[in-house]
């Protein structure tokens, strides 16, 4: 089954955030389709092999509401969110697509 959602993506650096658009594979916690807003990777290089890249956060959004998680980048520069990370992701999700205010 295809469970993907479209989140937002910040690649934060130490002078800069690096904003993107993506999909979330809910069953696999794929990353894909990476789309950067107003960054050339081509030019600039991809932001997690730069020297001050600090760490990627994702936000799921819903109804004016956001869900935020952590995005890892392995060697290879495949996006993914872990396994633990993902089962709290989707019972923090299902409140938020639910409408219940979201729990921590």
């Amino acid at each position: 089954m295809d469970l993907k959602v479209p989140i937002t993506i910040a690649f934060e650096t130490t002078e800069d955030v690096i904003d993107a658009r993506a999909l979330l594979n809910l069953a696999s916690g794929d990353i894909e389709g990476l789309a950067f807003d107003d960054y050339d990777a081509a030019a600039e290089g991809q932001p997690w092999r730069r020297k001050d890249y600090e760490f990627a956060a994702g936000t799921l959004s819903s109804h004016g509401r956001d869900v935020e998680f952590k995005v890892d980048v392995n060697g290879a520069g495949q996006l993914s969110i872990s396994a633990s990370e993902l089962l709290e992701l989707k019972t923090r999700a299902a409140a938020l697509f639910a409408g219940k205010p979201p729990g921590r």
